[in-house]
């Protein structure tokens, strides 16, 4: 196969080399990788990747060898969206980057650490998504006369429209402006790859959340059954197992979003990337009953998991620790390592604590408490 050629036999509007939309600097061809298998190649190799291992997704790392983390969630991530992609003839390597990237921006301690961080800024807003590209193009520091990872702009578009197209300018305009030096039209939808692993997400968090919600009793099998969805699917079997119930589900919910995912772009006569990126709504989608069935497990989670006392207690401890490290940095501005003058000093701690891993996060506070 030629590798400046890889991706030939993908679908028409999938991403691949002939829409390939390059990178901010300037780049040589690999003699062995297509483009976006080195966008994910950069990505698992730097240190923002390497330090969602120690992050929260809903329990702290140190509660169970078990319970997913940053890491494990995105990885899971990864792994369904590639799925998706080879049955739909996408793009897996890009499906796979976006996938491992879209996280790299959570503070430590999770949702309620971007709460607390956001909440400390104030006017100068905190995004996780828009923090994730802000590591990739300005943070990670590894090539000597650039800044980020070069990553390729179709790479970049995906990660900025992860959850569609974009309705808050203002929020990019405040936490990353230089987004706006990329040749990038935020009124487009991203691609069916980037949709894709948007979808992706939403399968594992809803199925892994539900396996951890399990083994930690937060929850059991009976409870899950009184939700109409699942007590469709599994029949009203108590005796179901709970390994079965999640692996069982994650089938039903991929192959949902395949298959509709299918019809939908047979229907809106999709041929070319182009026609992609000029709808307003996304193409790759599950179908209306799916839709309400994972509307009601985020309902239940929301009320049996994430609003648990258990949780809820950890979330405002957690809260109580960023707030405490903001205050300190904010007097002890000269604490942060590598201050960049260009930005001001929210914006330095903001990328600071939201870099730290839950247990460096607890190191400092414990040291300055």
């Amino acid at each position: 196969m030629d590798i400046n050629n890889k991706y030939s036999n993908l679908a028409s509007f999938a991403s691949k080399d002939d829409n390939f939309l390059g990178r901010k600097y300037p780049y040589t061809l690999s003699k062995y990788r297509g483009e976006f298998q080195r966008d994910r190649d950069r990505v698992i190799h730097c240190n923002s990747f390497r330090r969602l291992k120690f992050k929260t997704q809903v329990f702290v790392y140190y509660e169970g060898d078990h319970f997913r983390t940053r890491l494990t969630h995105s990885l899971e991530v990864s792994q369904i969206a590639r799925s998706v992609a080879r049955v739909l003839d996408l793009n897996e390597d890009l499906c796979e980057v976006l996938s491992l990237a879209h996280d790299l921006g959570h503070t430590p301690f999770g949702h309620a650490g971007e709460i607390a961080l956001s909440s400390c800024l104030g006017n100068d807003c905190f995004d996780h998504n828009i923090q994730s590209l802000r590591i990739l193009i300005l943070l990670e520091d590894s090539y000597k006369n650039q800044k980020g990872l070069n990553l390729s702009l179709n790479c970049i578009d995906g990660l900025l429209k992860h959850n569609g197209p974009i309705k808050n300018l203002n929020i990019i305009k405040n936490q990353l402006p230089e987004i706006l030096d990329y040749k990038i039209n935020i009124k487009n939808s991203g691609s069916l790859e980037a949709q894709i692993s948007s979808l992706s997400d939403d399968i594992a968090y809803n199925c892994h959340d539900i396996d951890d919600g399990l083994r930690a009793g937060l929850f059991d099998i009976k409870d899950l059954l009184e939700l109409k969805y699942l007590n469709k699917i599994f029949k009203n079997d108590p005796k179901i197992n709970k390994n079965e119930v999640v692996r069982k589900l994650l089938n039903i919910l991929v192959t949902d979003l395949i298959e509709n995912s299918k019809n939908e772009i047979n229907l809106a006569n999709i041929k070319n990337i182009d026609d992609v990126y000029k709808k307003k709504i996304n193409i790759i989608n599950f179908s209306d009953n799916v839709n309400i069935g994972l509307n009601e497990i985020r309902n239940f989670l929301k009320i049996k998991m994430y609003n648990h006392h258990s949780i809820k207690k950890w979330n405002i401890n957690s809260e109580k620790i960023i707030y405490r490290l903001y205050e300190y940095f904010k007097k002890n501005i000269k604490k942060i390592p590598n201050f960049n003058k260009k930005y001001n000093e929210n914006r330095n701690i903001a990328d600071y604590i939201s870099g730290m891993t839950d247990k460096f996060a607890l190191n400092v506070y414990n040291s300055i408490k």
